[in-house]
């Protein structure tokens, strides 16, 4: 085999380089499968760099199943190369319009995202946080070689012990467990409290994965509307009384995707009324840290008996850093940990050691603080531009992330988000988020993503095709 020269570039580590040559000439073709390379001698004299420059090469290239070696005889292509068949690759997720408009709104697709469920990357403490990352990977109490513990890390369980106290609830320690994120902790739960066939009572509108999640399950959904009174408590009690579902899956302090927080008197009626119909409240307070001013939880009024907690880290601190927590009544807590250490889902005690950090030390108070009040800022803005584009705002906003608005009157939610993809805009239509299909003109706003001319400008121009042309986004 004859290996060339390379040419190396200035400002790149001759070890990519020789890595990307070498790769290029394998799953190319110029290089049989399992033909010999030249000798490490030979190697460093051709290319002219040192033995452990060119070792390092050779095993990323080992490390990537291109090459393989056998000690006394050398390296050697692999025989089992995996080349692309074609240049078209096949989407094996759902095609339907829903599905499709779903996607983008949990990865990072779109140049504009103002119908996105995470902050922008520019206001999260980035540099906060990867200073946490560095003196907890730097900490001899971070154990590399063992998992972490079931119940999680118990400084962060700790610290939480005292964020909850502070908040109006007083638990034991034992009853918080840590979860991966809180769709994980939902789904445990899920396996712990309902049963196929049970009923579960959802909002409408409601987080999409909500439904998602509970389908898993193949438990029946009903639904009963939020409104900006909560309810109508007499079709809830009504509900409760014929179809008697054993959970209720809520968020009580900035519901996404419509931003209400129930004031006290809707909790306490809320709670009254599950309570006399024995339905278990899941509370889902992943945004409540985003109000300037939170009402009171409804595990707070009510205790764990009645209501399950549910809470986490990722919307203020990063998607990509998650922690979040269950707090529950002492047997189901017990039941929650078991479920952890027989299923593997132990949470990383790298992330729990991270979250504990920024906040014994300040720094997720400090973050928080900015946030809130940059959301402030950016929701009174937003409000105002929404409305002189003619869409109203049933719920009144009250902080957080977002914004529940009706579209002008004649225009389809789904159609206009359709039409925006093909501008790499990103919207999170009304019919997303399981709402009632007879009023298609609801779509949800995250303020964060929407505060700025670009934006603006681009829904303005999309809105008034639609106004003008409505079928047009629909051919």
């Amino acid at each position: 085999m004859f290996v060339s020269a390379i040419a190396f570039r200035a400002g790149a580590p001759k070890v990519q380089q020789i890595v990307e040559a070498f790769s290029q000439a394998i799953e190319n073709g110029e290089w049989a499968p399992g033909s010999k390379l030249p000798s490490v001698r030979e190697l460093t004299q051709t290319l002219g760099v040192s033995k452990f420059t060119l070792n390092e090469a050779l095993d990323r290239l080992r490390g990537r199943n291109l090459l393989t070696s056998s000690q006394g005889l050398g390296h050697f292509v692999t025989t089992d190369i995996i080349r692309a068949a074609s240049t078209s690759w096949v989407d094996l997720l759902p095609q339907d319009l829903l599905s499709v408009l779903r996607r983008p709104l949990v990865t990072v697709n779109g140049d504009l995202r103002p119908g996105g469920g995470h902050l922008p990357e520019e206001w999260l403490n980035s540099e906060a946080l990867r200073q946490a990352m560095r003196s907890v990977v730097r900490a001899p109490s971070l154990r590399l070689a063992g998992m972490g513990t079931p119940a999680g890390f118990l400084p962060l369980r700790q610290a939480l012990q005292h964020r909850l106290h502070a908040e109006g609830l007083s638990v034991p320690v034992e009853q918080i467990i840590t979860t991966p994120n809180t769709l994980q902790g939902l789904d445990m739960l899920m396996r712990l409290l309902a049963r196929p066939g049970d009923t579960v009572l959802l909002d409408a509108p409601c987080y999409f994965n909500f439904h998602a999640n509970l389908a898993l399950h193949g438990v029946k959904v009903m639904t009963i509307e939020r409104r900006p009174d909560g309810f109508d408590f007499d079709a809830l009690e009504q509900l409760l009384a014929e179809h008697r579902p054993s959970l209720y899956l809520t968020t009580s302090v900035l519901h996404n995707p419509t931003g209400h927080s129930f004031s006290p008197s809707q909790a306490f009626r809320l709670l009254q009324l599950t309570r006399q119909y024995h339905c278990h409240i899941v509370e889902d307070d992943l945004y409540g840290d985003l109000h300037p001013n939170p009402p009171p939880r409804l595990a707070t009024i009510a205790g764990l008996d009645q209501v399950t907690y549910l809470s986490g880290f990722s919307k203020i601190l990063s998607a990509n850093t998650r922690v979040s927590y269950v707090v529950a009544a002492p047997q189901l807590a017990a039941n929650l940990t078991h479920m952890k250490l027989m299923s593997g889902g132990v949470t990383s005690e790298l992330f729990e050691q991270i979250v504990y950090r920024m906040l014994s030390e300040g720094s997720y108070a400090r973050h928080r603080k900015r946030i809130v009040q940059r959301l402030l800022e950016a929701g009174a803005r937003v409000e105002q531009w929404l409305k002189r584009c003619g869409c109203q705002l049933p719920m009144a906003y009250e902080g957080g992330m977002f914004i529940w608005a009706r579209l002008p009157p004649g225009v389809n939610g789904e159609q206009l988000a359709q039409e925006a993809l093909k501008q790499n805009m990103v919207l999170a239509p009304g019919a997303l988020f399981g709402y009632d299909p007879a009023r298609p003109d609801s779509m949800r706003f995250n303020v964060a993503h929407s505060d700025g001319p670009g934006v603006q400008q681009a829904f303005e121009t999309l809105l008034l095709k639609a106004v003008r042309e409505p079928r047009s986004l629909s051919t």
